[in-house]
């Protein structure tokens, strides 16, 4: 009989209802807070609503991690107490979320609340590799084992086409030290330890600075994973995706280049036309 592993993520890894279908994930919704008014991260707010409300109103939603009780109920919904669990958290160097489920988790005896160390398609990647071990059979603890060496290894890096929505979330402190330039830069942000910081400072047409990145980000590919590679955003022209997925392919030739949107969780800080790629190293990050 197969092993009863349930494969769990919270809503920043910004996975896409196919992908979500596909590999049997269950989601726990964040929630978003809009002019007081607490909404569930992708099913009662979505990307595009939080930058028509900035438009609208000049104001920001904010992010809320999820009370230990909200954990716990979340848990009870997905799963028996005895069934093997593996819940991938964004980093708890950026929220109290995985401290909170954590706790709520204390009494399973056959769950693995996972810190990330990363956000958005950042988890994707490693909440894929999870289901994908799930699906060879093997056990909650050998996923988690496994899921740890990964860790490590995932870059994950982020071009802003705006600096407006990561300053005044006071998401990344290194953002402000821009100064008199902020709305000049295009900043490359790297999320490393668990953290985010400023790596790189572009100028120029976002078209320009696109393809720029992605040399930046693959010109080791002898130390590339080459199975899967997110191309993660919040641009609304396709033009920008198909621009990056061809230079992608020119560098490395991925067997899988998955188009996802950014959610909620991870706009709110990061604002419209930000575009990242994301994928796994064969060593860990520097």
């Amino acid at each position: 009989m197969a092993n009863t592993v349930v494969i769990s993520c919270d809503s920043t890894a910004d996975l896409s209802p196919e992908l979500i279908e596909k590999y049997h994930i269950q989601v726990f919704h964040l929630p978003i807070v809009k002019g007081g008014q607490t909404l569930r991260d992708g099913l009662e707010i979505t990307t595009s609503d939080i930058f028509e409300y900035k438009q609208k109103t000049g104001n920001l939603v904010t992010t809320s991690a999820p009370n230990i009780a909200e954990c716990e109920e979340y848990f009870d919904s997905i799963c028996g107490s005895d069934d093997g669990l593996i819940h991938f958290d964004i980093s708890g160097e950026m929220s109290s979320t995985f401290a909170n489920a954590r706790a709520a988790a204390a009494d399973r005896s056959n769950a693995y609340i996972i810190d990330s160390r990363n956000l958005s398609t950042g988890i994707g990647l490693l909440v894929l590799r999870a289901c994908e071990l799930r699906d060879e059979g093997k056990s909650a603890g050998e996923i988690a084992d496994e899921i740890q060496t990964l860790i490590p290894r995932v870059d994950t890096s982020f071009v802003l086409d705006t600096l407006e929505y990561m300053h005044k979330g006071g998401r990344c402190s290194s953002v402000a030290a821009l100064g008199a330039n902020l709305l000049k830069l295009k900043p490359c942000i790297e999320v490393k330890n668990g953290k985010m910081d400023v790596v790189k400072k572009y100028r120029g047409k976002l078209t320009d600075v696109l393809t720029a990145y992605v040399a930046d980000r693959l010109h080791h590919p002898e130390d590339i994973d080459t199975n899967r590679i997110f191309i993660t955003h919040t641009c609304q022209d396709p033009a920008y995706f198909e621009l990056v997925r061809q230079a992608v392919l020119q560098k490395v030739p991925f067997k899988e280049v998955l188009n996802t949107t950014a959610g909620c969780s991870v706009s709110v800080h990061c604002g419209p036309n930000t575009l990242g790629i994301l994928f796994i190293r064969k060593t860990p990050l520097q």
